[in-house]
């Protein structure tokens, strides 16, 4: 069996996601299947062409819901899972027992080792310690700023790898996720050379984003459109500014144009649901952190938008 297994791409949780669930898949459903994997990312315009359902069962995984019937399983927990009411109207029709849905959860990694525990008898021990920091990073449940910063665990580094290598390496780590711990897979002689480099550029993102950036009403905001950054860690923010409670930021991603808005994991209780405001201009996300894409080149755009979500932020 071709098995194919779409996740959001450039994201630790992502990436964690699709390893766990063919992990799941090999151990309860088949143990012969063979994989292929595409990576997704949120754009301008959402579109699920046919060609990407292209296995004998395919899986959707950390990512918005498909209205395609050749769809087979699909895990989310982002608050805008649905590109429209259509496709959630599709959803709660659905009686495969395959498609599955809760914002409550902080990575999608936990969310699928459970449902796959419970509905399917899924053992996930082998896979405990990547479902432990999937959960840490895509919860941001670090201690302070400056250690999500200074990234000493091998997770954190692994995370730089996979978000901002200029080779595309999700792919390549995926697989290695289900075979070989952290650690193992940080030195391995094809990833360390490229988080050393990745570290050098961060280390220097920190000073442009210093530079740049501007609190003002607990509300960071600062734009990256004219340099070669196309993302930046996410805590530098805070790290910088501790008493910010939100980040707004304008990035030229080359493919798309994005502004994130997040909120700091230090601040209690925010008073802004930043998926709800991210989605008013096509974007979305969780409740705490949320983006919007425009086409590329759509810099004064993005730029008006992001104006509009300071101003609001503040208030």
């Amino acid at each position: 069996m071709h098995l194919r297994i779409l996740y959001h791409d450039r994201c630790f949780d992502g990436s964690c996601a699709a390893a766990i669930f063919g992990h799941f898949f090999r151990q309860r459903m088949d143990a012969s299947a063979e994989f292929s994997l595409q990576g997704l990312f949120h754009q301008a315009n959402q579109l699920f062409p046919d060609e990407l359902f292209a296995g004998d069962e395919n899986a959707i995984v950390d990512f918005k819901f498909a209205n395609n019937p050749k769809l087979n399983w699909w895990f989310d927990h982002h608050q805008s899972a649905f590109l429209s009411e259509e496709d959630e109207q599709a959803f709660g029709r659905d009686e495969s027992g395959k498609k599955f849905y809760d914002a409550s959860y902080r990575s999608c990694t936990q969310f699928i080792a459970d449902i796959a525990r419970d509905r399917f008898g899924y053992d996930p021990v082998a896979m405990a310690d990547l479902i432990h920091w999937a959960d840490i990073i895509d919860g941001a449940r670090y201690d302070c700023a400056k250690t999500a910063v200074e990234m000493p665990a091998a997770a954190m580094k692994l995370t730089l790898v996979l978000e901002a290598s200029k080779e595309n390496l999700t792919s390549k780590v995926i697989p290695l996720l289900t075979e070989y711990s952290l650690d193992e897979i940080v030195e391995r002689p094809d990833i360390r050379p490229v988080f050393d480099e990745l570290y050098r550029r961060h280390q220097a993102s920190i000073e442009i984003i210093r530079k740049r950036s501007v609190n003002k009403d607990g509300v960071i905001y600062f734009d990256l459109g004219d340099t070669d950054l196309a993302g930046y860690n996410k805590f530098i923010p805070y790290y910088l500014h501790p008493d910010g409670t939100y980040t707004v930021s304008v990035l030229d991603a080359g493919f798309r144009t994005k502004i994130s808005v997040g909120s700091s994991p230090w601040a209690e209780n925010p008073k802004h649901n930043l998926a709800t405001l991210c989605e008013r201009y096509g974007g979305g996300g969780h409740a705490r952190v949320g983006a919007i894409s425009y086409g590329p080149g759509e810099l004064d755009r993005a730029r008006q938008t992001a104006s509009e979500i300071v101003a609001e932020l503040q208030t």
